[in-house]
């Protein structure tokens, strides 16, 4: 009985951590363009060269280029 009691609660922990894993995947998902803004826009405070890169970059995210970051 002891035994099934710390399985149960080592399955309840795995999936708390599966929750959280894949809700900050998806807030990191929904962030990642006003993220990548902000970044080019505090890069072409500094050269705007280098920043109008930056924010043409950040511009272009979309779910598809995000999704192939882990491939």
């Amino acid at each position: 009985m002891k035994t099934l009691r710390k399985a149960q609660t080592m399955i309840e922990y795995i999936i708390i951590v599966c929750l959280i894993a894949v809700s900050l995947v998806a807030v990191f998902t929904y962030l990642a363009r006003a993220i990548g803004k902000k970044t080019a826009g505090a890069a072409e405070a500094l050269s705007s060269e280098e920043g109008g890169k930056a924010r043409s970059a950040a511009e272009s995210i979309n779910e598809d280029s995000l999704k192939k970051l882990g491939e």
